[in-house]
């Protein structure tokens, strides 16, 4: 090599690489009060700032943690973050199981109030009637809480039973004086179905019902399973890679005394858009279901809302009686061309008519509630909708970042400048060139498909209901196959390499470029590149 080309180099290259030997090495006290205010021993740690060859998250330059400290501040780090996340949905289960319990307490309140309703005017409109077959109506109401509450129940088959059982018991006490048993029962309450003894009520109450009652549970199990899916997700476990980035990002500035700088807001946000990557691809079917659960809420209002339904029916209940009672000759007589003519018992045929109709109208305070309690929903629900892309933004707020103000003074992840790269895109596959968290793009993780797939179930339930189509609300939160969170464990991760995609789009962009090895030495260590020109000069003067 030619020596002035030598020189040049060695020229450039020892003021980079030399170790400024004569400063004197920093106080280390910051980080030992820090390291401590977490709970840690302050055994092994240095007074003084060292060489930080030893460091596997952090740059080796000069340090003031070692390599226990590293490990143990990354333990932290990982610990810190997950519960952050988990905070973060906690806060959206709160929400979603607050409203979960408003609707449910409401229905269930509807339920209630309309068969104290019934128990309290039949008595009086139909006296020794009533009483004698009150298990009919408490049976009725019993399987509409049940239907409700999410038990495996047909809706229609529940109210054509009602009717039925109605009718036997009806046409036997207009009919006392013949002997009528259970088969000539069976015969009558087919005949029901053409000569149609209840008028349309029956029919009308029916349609209205299954409606309104399958749109209140629809919404209310939709609320739930909004719910079980935050809950899952957000214990969903975090790989190693991302706890990498995490301690590089909290942690790190502390073992460059630099602990009082607040990460680049830019930095701070590739970080989380790596670490919850999978999450993120929750956004869609989640919108989805926020979208199907706003657009059951309109079958909350107007005649067939739930709450006009519920009310309402020990009225329509009681037109239908009194619409048999008027028809009752009619229906006996055709009864009796299909049937046969039953035996007499002797007896005389009761000659009292029923009383009026009952007058059950919906409370105005009730409907005023459920106004309030769909408005409140609403708000919440729209609030909630872009809540996995918003988390990364959430978790890197000014309190956590040091904001717009200041991007030329906060910690980039290699020392306080400027943060240069781009801020990636939402979900897996827009990470593979994410310079913060080395993501394989190939393995979404499993338990978060699983929950990509509950939210469509739910979604799709949600439609159908809303077109007034019965749904099966069992539980299916475990019904899709496969396991594991696709997040490597350690000794995964030691056995079997991972399949990184390459990047083929474009370089990654780096704040700070890999910070070199800094040894520190002392004044008598030769460097390299002057042994390379020392020997340049002596073939110089052999050759003359």
């Amino acid at each position: 090599m030619d020596f002035p080309l030598v020189f040049f180099f060695c020229f450039l290259a020892v003021p980079v690489l030399g170790d400024n030997t004569s400063s004197k090495p920093r106080s280390c006290s910051d980080v030992m009060q820090f390291y401590s205010g977490k709970g840690f021993s302050l055994s092994g740690v240095p007074q003084y700032e060292i060489s930080g060859e030893h460091l596997r998250i952090c740059s080796q330059g000069y340090t003031c943690c070692t390599s226990e400290m590293e490990k143990s501040l990354s333990t932290m780090s990982r610990r810190e973050f997950e519960t952050l996340v988990k905070e973060a949905g906690r806060s959206l289960q709160s929400s979603l199981n607050a409203q979960y319990k408003s609707f449910d307490s409401y229905f269930l309140e509807l339920l209630n109030g309309s068969e104290r309703s019934l128990q309290e005017t039949f008595q009086a409109t139909y006296g020794s009637l009533y009483t004698k077959n009150t298990n009919i109506f408490r049976d009725l109401y019993s399987e509409l809480r049940r239907y409700h509450r999410g038990a495996s129940i047909n809706l229609e088959e529940v109210l054509n039973e009602f009717w039925a059982r109605l009718l036997e018991r009806l046409f036997k006490a207009f009919n006392q004086q013949y002997d009528i048993n259970d088969e000539y029962l069976d015969c009558t309450v087919k005949q029901s179905e053409t000569l149609r003894p209840f008028g349309d009520i029956p029919r009308d109450l029916k349609l209205k019902a299954t409606r309104a009652f399958i749109a209140a549970r629809s919404f209310v199990q939709g609320l739930t399973v909004g719910g079980e899916v935050v809950r899952k997700v957000s214990q969903v476990p975090f790989s190693q890679e991302c706890t990498r980035a995490i301690m590089k990002l909290m942690y790190c500035p502390h073992c460059r005394m630099m602990g009082s700088i607040k990460p680049c807001t830019n930095y701070c946000r590739n970080v989380m858009k790596g670490c919850l990557a999978n999450q993120a691809d929750l956004d869609t079917e989640w919108q989805n279901l926020i979208d199907a659960l706003l657009q059951v809420t309109s079958r909350f209002s107007g005649d067939s809302s739930v709450d006009m339904v519920v009310y309402s029916m020990p009225q329509r209940i009681s037109e239908a009686i009194l619409n048999m009672q008027e028809n009752r000759e009619v229906f006996t007589s055709k009864v009796f061309q299909a049937c046969g003519h039953p035996h007499t018992t002797g007896s005389e045929e009761p000659k009292k008519r029923l009383n009026t109709p009952v007058d059950s109208k919906p409370n105005p305070t009730s409907s005023v509630r459920l106004e309030k309690l769909v408005s409140d929903v609403t708000s919440k629900l729209r609030e909630m909708q872009q809540y996995w892309v918003q988390l990364p933004n959430a978790l890197c707020n000014d309190k956590v970042t040091a904001g717009s103000a200041n991007e030329d003074k906060c910690w980039n992840g290699m020392g306080r400048a400027r943060y240069l790269p781009e801020v990636m895109g939402d979900g897996l596959a827009s990470q593979i060139n994410n310079p913060e968290v080395e993501i394989d793009i190939t393995k979404p993780d499993m338990t978060i498909r699983q929950q990509i797939m509950q939210l469509k179930i739910m979604t799709n339930r949600l439609k159908n209901a809303y077109n007034g189509n019965d749904v099966d609300f069992q539980d299916t939160t475990d019904d899709v196959s496969g396991s594991g969170s696709g997040m490597c464990t350690d000794e995964v991760c030691a056995r079997s390499p991972r399949v990184i995609i390459p990047n083929t789009d474009r370089p990654k962009l780096y704040a700070y470029p890999p910070e070199k090895k800094v040894v520190k030495g002392t004044g008598s260590q030769v460097h390299p590149c002057i042994s390379l020109l020392i020997f340049s000069l002596a073939t110089l003067l052999l050759r003359r």
